[in-house]
């Protein structure tokens, strides 16, 4: 797929960090995520998986210790505190299937919505504590957004948009997400929720005066230094 020119940014309906980071800019700068491509990124299942495989795609998914859920816990409730937000809900995840409440944005942005989409399903995750993998809770946001809920419900059962995610997905590799929320803006990127001010410096050109110019480093040369492999970030990169 070709590498998209428009600032952009990856964001996932599992990650606490990318909710932030959406009432974050839409108490801010509203107007950044009305100029921006929205990208969903999630952990595949084996279907899709198998599709990305079939690409030669691999995502950078590693599994999450015990430590560090109990710390990202903690940490969305400090961050929420800081926001004013007291009626965060921590929602129990049992077997989820990601592609129920992704694949159903797909189908939701196909009809204009897809932003009012991550409003309902991200209020639903994080401040009424619903499983968003359950598809009749889907149908219940669609339904709420005036949307086909069967669509919305039914949209992890259609080969098209199947495909459609893993090629999200794929892009998401060739742009070198690693954990989100990603921030892109030409060749800056800007991961995590405490990096939604400098993208938007970046993006609105108000860069901080004397910020020095940084030559991008070459990783081939210097990939000895690379861990080989453990907990490199949030379980499926969800900074």
């Amino acid at each position: 797929m070709a590498s998209r020119r428009r600032p952009r940014w990856y964001f996932s309906l599992r990650s606490p960090y990318s909710w932030l980071a959406h009432r974050d800019l839409t108490s801010t700068h509203p107007e950044v995520l009305d100029s921006i491509d929205w990208l969903p990124f999630w952990e595949p299942d084996e279907e899709t998986a198998r599709l990305l495989a079939d690409e030669g795609v691999t995502l950078p998914i590693v599994a999450m210790s015990r430590a560090k859920n109990f710390y990202i816990l903690q940490d969305t409730r400090r961050l929420a505190g800081e926001r004013g937000l007291t009626d965060i809900t921590w929602p129990i995840d049992r077997d989820p299937c990601w592609e129920v409440s992704h694949l159903a944005w797909i189908a939701a942005e196909d009809e204009g919505r897809g932003k009012d989409f991550v409003v309902a399903a991200q209020r639903a995750r994080w401040q009424e504590g619903r499983n968003i993998s359950d598809p009749e809770v889907i149908a219940a946001i669609a339904e709420g957004l005036g949307l086909d809920a069967d669509r919305l419900s039914t949209a992890h059962r259609d080969p098209g948009l199947r495909k459609r995610g893993a090629a999200l997905l794929a892009e998401s590799a060739h742009d070198g997400l690693f954990g989100v929320p990603f921030f892109i803006n030409g060749r800056e990127k800007f991961w995590g929720v405490d990096r939604v001010a400098p993208f938007v410096r970046s993006l609105l050109g108000t860069e901080r005066p004397g910020t020095p110019a940084v030559r991008e480093p070459d990783p081939a040369a210097r990939a000895d230094l690379l861990p080989a492999a453990g907990d490199q970030g949030h379980a499926g990169g969800c900074g």
